[in-house]
Order: structure tokens, then C-alpha cells, then sequence
């Protein structure tokens, strides 16, 4: 019997212990753990209503308009109260940042989460909120709060596509998962096998995303599939934005995010030239130009389906962009984009009655703020929403539904107006390429670079060494179980009883590394900047450096303390700076986090770069079989440090919890992309501080069981005479006439 209690009380206390208690004292109190604990609880299931007690009666108890004295700024809740009145977009309806309405009210929720003035009245509001308002607009507000927010510093947010699986995972895919759902795990033996079902002890359910089924292939762009619909580099792209959004202005971003448009600008190059390995690791040559009065040839057909049923759009063949209901759209986007090259050429733009320069080096943050942002007038309300489109969304709005003419409030928004699906029409890299032609533009009203700018005296790169470079495709189960909706008993227990993940297929690398023999002869701070570009095109031609240059993807950027004499630096591959690996289960990370005591160490260790880290795997395209022609270029130069930076923030090793840093050339002064970012002068490039190689990537085939197991049911020819009897049923050379008349409910 005593054993008995005994049980009972160790169990009681074990819930006691995940419940949060609702008094003020407990919530204020709470360390880093408890917090982490709370974010991972409010974005779990978003489109079931809220599944935990403590956190449902938090929202439940507060009251915003009798609580406005728990805010810095009392207009952002005044604000917040009469646009409650008008009413928010629904639960249950898809969420963009592209429609007006919706970009002010998801912005006036970011700002009463981010002016609440403790962490007891954040988790209040966001408890609130997601009882109350849209699920796709609390999370977008809670996730951009989070990490903007200085008591929210070191925690972590579960991967988006765990969050909301619908926007990663074929609307095929999250159909069988229902389907196993409703007939409660019963399956059919024949259907696992075409569709690679399987079962686990533990009532864990895994389904292919076969990526050989060529239904889904409607051009030869779809080869790159595997890259675009990535998720890890979707990933990435999501939470640029929500670190740097287009909207939020520049006193919110803290010291660390300094050169945000600049860094902005940098990314969507970095990205284009990604792609554009990968096109050429498929034959498929240069990015199409883009052109509004012209057709797209190639179309795309994205197989996902929102929660509510919603199929986004698809773009077929030779689509036809210009027609009546945009033509003033595309006529706005053509004036936008005169007056950033008419103010390129000029030198200058004058804005709300001040005039801007745009001639020197540092002049591209207020080109990129042209044309990723806006510039903030001087005498502006601080808390008013300015609803503005720059130039990337309104050429979106031209090309997909359009949002100037269509429902203001509910709309069906394209592939591109999400940011964690943009990165998978090839579209969005054709408006890339138009959009950085402007910043090529600019940059060549800028000097090339001198021999005296790129020569570091007395330091001479003496060999360069590159492990060989293999890549192939492997498997990763993702978890989509919140892509299901839970029963009222897993409800009540907080937990779904059939978990489902999918198998995808990914792009992957074997470790290697890069071995750098400097030489110097002094003691000094230099930066090494490694980068990796394609030496010829599709058809195997030379490519002409000063074409070559924007194609170049930077594969690591250092800080380095040079001694004099012989320097050997080795780079691994997976510790080049800011790559993420394989992101853990979010379920996994809720039971680390409570059996830890020390959150400051495993940040260090499992969870290094989670939310800025680009992903390890894609460091290398895919190459080809036999081996793709590639360069490696280093480059050491001598470290201009930024003012006022402490460099120990580049200690991976220490525990702040502040640190999250994307970018170690933001504490250069050095242009990023540099040298590559201008023309360049051949006759003065060359100097002892840089190296050439020349690599092979070689990409290794593996058996895949999807490919097997779909050829398997494939029709493999017609030539089935032989086998097929022919009988006097069959109709041989006769006309086959159909009775129009006849009731179908006969036949």
C-alpha cells in the first residue's frame, strides 16, 4: 500500500511539474528552461484549439483592455483594442503578409508581444492570442517577438516545418497520414507497399514522399526539386525574414543586426548563385530572363493544400503574365524599378524632402533599403504601421493572385507570397536575377578594385589543399504530425496517440575539409574568405571571370590571428561558419530540455547556429558522376575591424545566451562578397594573398527502394503481343459507337 502512495505521489508530482502555476510570481520567476518550455507549448498543434490547461486558463483569466498600464506604449494597445472591434482574420483562414489588412494587424499583434514590459505579460498576450486570433498570424507574431525580444534571448523555436508541416510536406502525403488517422492505423498491405507506409512498434507511421513519381514533374526545372523544396534551406530563407523583416523599422533591430539590407541584398545573391550550381549539376545552363510582356514557359505545379483545404495555385506552361486585372500592377513595378535605376545613374534620390546619395561604397544599405524595404520618414507617429509593398512583393502581386484587385481580407495566396514555400517556384529566381541586375548596376558607378586594395603586404597563401568532394542523396523522416488533427481524448491527453513522419529524399555531402599553408611575416588579424564557383557553363565553355564573379557562393569567412612565418589552417566542412545541421524533433528537444540542468550547454553544443545556421548539407551542389569542374578561390585580407564590436562574441565556446550572430564579415568593413563584388580588372586582380584551385565535385548514385518500389508498378513497354490473347470480345478494327441515351445507373 505504501508503495501504492508512494507511486501516486511521485506521478502527482511529475505533473505538477510540466503545469505552469497562473500566479504572476511563478511565471516572472521563471528561468530559461521553464520559458523555452512555454514557447514550444504554444506553437505545438496551432490549428487545434490550445491543448494545455494552464497555459488555456493564463489566456483565459487576462483581460488586455483592464491591463493597458503592462505596456510601454499605450497607443500599440489602443491600436490593438479598435482593431479587435473591427475584427482580425479568422481562425482557420490562410494567413500573408502580402494583403494590407493583414500585414497591420499581424504587425500591431508583433507589437503588443513585443512592448508588453515583462515576461509575465508577453506569455499572458501570446496565451491570449492563441486562443483568440488567426493560428498563422500568432505564430508569425510570436516567432518574430521571440527573437527580437531581449528576455526571449536563448530560446529556441521549433523548425517551421513542424510547426505547420502543410507548407513542406505534398498534399498527397498529409492525405494518407488522414486516411490512416480515420481507419485508426488499419492498413492495407498492397497499399503500403506502393506507397511505402510502414509501421513501427510504437505507433509511429512513416510515408514516402516519393520523388519519382512523375506525376509531379511538369518541366525539366523540376529536376531541382530536391534543392528548392529543401526544408532546411526554406528553412533559412524563413528565418532571414523573420529576423530582418521588410517592415520593421530600424531602431527595433538590436546592435548586432547593423548593415541589415546590405546583408539582405547579400543573401538573395548568395542564393541565386546557389541555384545556379545546381542548374548547371543538371545541364540545365543560365537563369532565364524575366520579362512581363513576355510568356513563362516553364510552369509549376506545387501539390501543397493549405489546413482548410485550399490547393495553392498552379502555374502551367507558357503562362501568360500581362492581362487586364494587372496591367497597372506590372505598369507600377516598371516605375519602380525607373526610378531605382534612374537614381543609380544619377547618383542620388530625393524622398519625403531629402536627398540620399547613392555613390559610395556604404551608400548599398540605402539601396538595399530601396529595394527590400522603405525609408522611414523623420516626423512619424513611432507606433503607426506604414502598409507599404516593396518591389519584390508588388512584382509578386503581378504575378500571382493579385492582391490590389482581389479580396482584400480572404485571399489564396501563391507559392511565392509565403516565405516558407517562395524558394520552390523558379520564378522567384528569375525576379532575383532582374531585382540584383539594379545592385550590378551600382556597383559598376564604383571603382574596381585597386592592386593596393586587394594586396595584403608580407602575407602570401602558399598552398591550398581540398579534400576530394563526393555528394549523394539520403533519407530524412520529418515529423508532420500536427499536419493531423487531434481527437477530443488526445486532447485531453496532450499527446497525439499515432505520430506520423515522412521520408524524404535530400541532397548530402561527405565531410571534408580545406587545408590553407599561409605565410607571413609578421603577427597580425586577417580575414580568410573561401569561395566556391563554377569554372565552366552548361556546355562545358570557360566562363569569362568577370560573368563568373556573381556566381561564386561563399563557403566559409573567418577571423584569423596570422604568427609569423608558416600558418597551416584547416577547415572542416561542418564547422564552417554559420551552417546548421540536422535540426532535432521538436518532441526530442521538449524531453532534453526537461531532463537538462544546464540550458547554457546544450545551446552551445546541439543547438549551435539552430535559427541563423544555413544548412551543412547544401554547402556543395550535386555535381555530376563523373566529376564537375569547379574552383575553390581564398582570399586573406588584413582585418578592418568595425568601431565599437567586441570580437569575443566570435567565441563559440563561451555560454551567452545573447550571442546569435549571422555573419562574421558584418565586423569587417569590407564590402560583403568582396572581392567579387565589383568588376574586375584582370591586369590588377592577381596578388599573392589570393589562390585559385581547380576541384571536381563527384556525385555518388545510391539504390534508392522509392525508385525500386515505383518501378516495380511502372508499365515498362508495350511490346506485350506475346503475352496478351486476343479474343473475339476485343474490338478489332470496328467503330466503337456510344448509346448517349442510356441510363447510367444500367450499365
Amino acid at each position: 500500500m505504501r508503495a501504492v502512495l508512494l507511486l501516486f505521489v511521485c506521478l502527482a508530482g511529475m505533473a505538477m511539474a510540466t503545469r505552469l502555476d497562473v500566479d504572476d510570481t511563478t511565471i516572472l520567476t521563471m528561468d530559461i528552461k521553464q520559458r523555452q518550455l512555454v514557447i514550444l507549448k504554444l506553437l505545438n498543434h496551432v490549428t487545434d484549439p490550445l491543448i494545455y490547461k494552464d497555459l488555456e486558463d493564463i489566456g483565459k483569466n487576462f483581460k488586455i483592455d483592464d491591463n493597458l498600464e503592462l505596456f510601454t506604449k499605450i497607443d500599440v494597445v489602443k491600436d490593438f483594442l479598435k482593431m479587435l472591434k473591427v475584427g482580425f482574420l479568422p481562425r482557420g483562414e490562410i494567413f500573408t503578409l502580402h494583403i494590407d489588412r493583414q500585414l497591420k494587424e499581424v504587425v500591431t499583434m508583433f507589437h503588443m508581444l513585443y512592448y508588453a514590459k515583462d515576461f509575465t505579460t508577453f506569455i499572458k498576450t501570446a496565451c491570449w492570442m492563441r486562443l483568440h486570433l488567426n493560428e498563422g498570424m500568432f505564430v508569425y507574431a510570436l516567432t518574430v517577438a521571440v527573437r527580437h525580444r531581449d528576455d526571449c534571448k536563448g530560446i529556441i523555436l521549433p523548425p517551421p516545418y513542424e510547426i505547420y508541416p502543410y507548407y513542406f510536406v505534398r498534399a498527397d502525403v498529409i492525405q494518407k497520414a488522414y486516411l490512416l488517422k480515420m481507419k485508426k492505423g488499419l492498413v492495407d498491405l498492397k497499399l503500403c507497399d506502393f506507397y511505402g507506409i510502414k509501421k513501427t512498434d510504437k505507433d509511429v507511421y512513416i510515408i514516402d514522399e516519393n520523388v519519382y513519381d512523375k506525376r509531379v514533374y511538369i518541366t525539366d526545372e523540376d529536376k531541382l526539386r530536391y534543392f528548392t523544396e529543401d526544408i532546411d534551406l526554406n528553412t533559412y530563407y524563413y528565418y532571414f525574414h523573420v529576423d530582418y523583416p521588410f517592415w520593421m523599422k530600424d531602431r527595433v533591430m538590436d546592435k548586432l543586426k547593423t548593415r541589415r539590407f546590405e546583408l539582405t541584398v547579400y543573401m538573395y545573391q548568395q542564393i541565386l548563385a546557389r541555384y545556379y550550381l545546381e542548374r548547371l549539376s543538371n545541364r540545365l545552363g543560365r537563369i532565364r530572363e524575366f520579362s512581363w510582356h513576355k510568356t513563362i514557359k516553364k510552369g509549376y505545379w506545387p501539390w501543397l493544400k493549405t489546413h482548410n483545404g485550399v490547393e495553392f495555385p498552379v502555374r502551367f506552361n507558357n503562362y501568360v503574365i500581362a492581362n487586364d486585372y494587372n496591367r497597372d500592377v506590372i505598369r507600377l513595378c516598371d516605375e519602380y524599378e525607373k526610378i531605382i535605376r534612374e537614381a543609380i545613374i544619377k547618383g542620388f534620390i530625393e524622398i519625403n524632402g531629402m536627398r540620399f546619395e547613392l555613390t559610395k561604397t556604404e551608400d548599398m544599405e540605402l539601396l538595399g533599403k530601396l529595394i527590400y524595404g522603405k525609408i522611414d520618414k523623420v516626423d512619424i507617429d513611432r507606433t503607426l504601421v506604414d502598409s507599404y509593398r516593396y518591389l519584390l512583393i508588388v512584382m509578386k502581386a503581378a504575378l500571382g493572385p493579385n492582391t490590389f484587385h482581389s479580396d482584400k481580407y480572404f485571399a489564396v495566396p501563391s507559392i511565392l507570397d509565403i516565405y516558407q514555400t517562395a524558394l520552390r517556384d523558379p520564378v522567384f529566381y528569375m525576379l532575383q536575377k532582374r531585382i540584383i541586375d539594379l545592385v550590378c548596376l551600382f556597383k559598376l558607378r564604383l571603382p574596381m578594385y585597386t592592386k593596393e586594395d586587394l594586396y595584403f603586404p608580407g602575407v602570401k597563401i602558399d598552398n591550398v589543399v581540398v579534400d576530394k568532394l563526393v555528394t549523394y542523396f539520403d533519407d530524412y523522416l520529418m515529423d508532420m504530425t500536427n499536419a493531423v488533427t487531434l481527437t477530443e481524448d488526445e486532447m485531453r491527453k496532450t499527446t497525439s496517440d499515432m505520430k506520423f513522419l515522412v521520408r524524404k529524399r535530400r541532397l548530402n555531402h561527405q565531410p571534408f575539409k580545406v587545408t590553407l599553408d599561409v605565410l607571413s611575416d609578421k603577427s597580425v588579424d586577417c580575414v580568410v574568405r573561401i569561395f566556391l564557383g563554377p569554372k565552366k557553363d552548361h556546355m562545358d565553355r570557360l566562363i569569362d571571370i568577370n560573368i563568373n564573379r556573381l556566381n561564386f557562393v561563399e563557403l566559409d569567412t573567418f577571423l584569423f590571428k596570422l604568427i609569423t612565418g608558416k600558418n597551416t589552417i584547416v577547415r572542416n566542412s561542418y564547422d564552417m561558419h554559420n551552417l546548421v545541421r540536422d535540426r532535432m524533433m521538436t518532441r526530442d528537444l521538449m524531453k532534453k530540455v526537461e531532463s537538462i540542468t544546464d540550458m547554457r550547454d546544450l545551446l552551445v553544443k546541439d543547438l549551435r547556429n539552430y535559427h541563423t545556421g544555413f544548412p551543412t548539407r547544401l554547402l556543395l551542389p550535386k555535381g555530376w558522376v563523373g566529376g564537375m569542374d569547379m574552383m575553390i578561390y581564398v582570399i586573406v585580407t588584413p582585418l578592418k575591424l568595425v568601431d565599437n564590436v567586441d570580437i569575443n562574441i566570435l567565441d563559440v565556446n563561451r555560454k551567452d545566451l545573447m550571442v546569435d550572430f549571422r555573419s562574421t564579415v558584418l565586423l569587417d568593413k569590407l564590402p560583403l562578397g568582396f572581392p567579387f563584388d565589383r568588376r574586375i580588372d584582370i591586369g590588377n586582380f592577381f596578388t599573392p594573398n589570393m589562390k585559385f584551385v581547380d576541384v571536381k565535385i563527384f556525385h555518388k548514385k545510391l539504390t534508392c527502394d522509392m525508385k525500386t518500389r515505383w518501378n516495380r508498378w511502372v508499365l515498362k513497354n508495350y511490346n506485350l503481343v506475346d503475352r496478351t490473347p486476343i479474343d473475339s470480345t476485343y474490338f478489332v478494327d470496328t467503330d466503337f459507337k456510344l448509346d448517349r441515351n442510356v441510363n447510367l445507373m444500367d450499365l
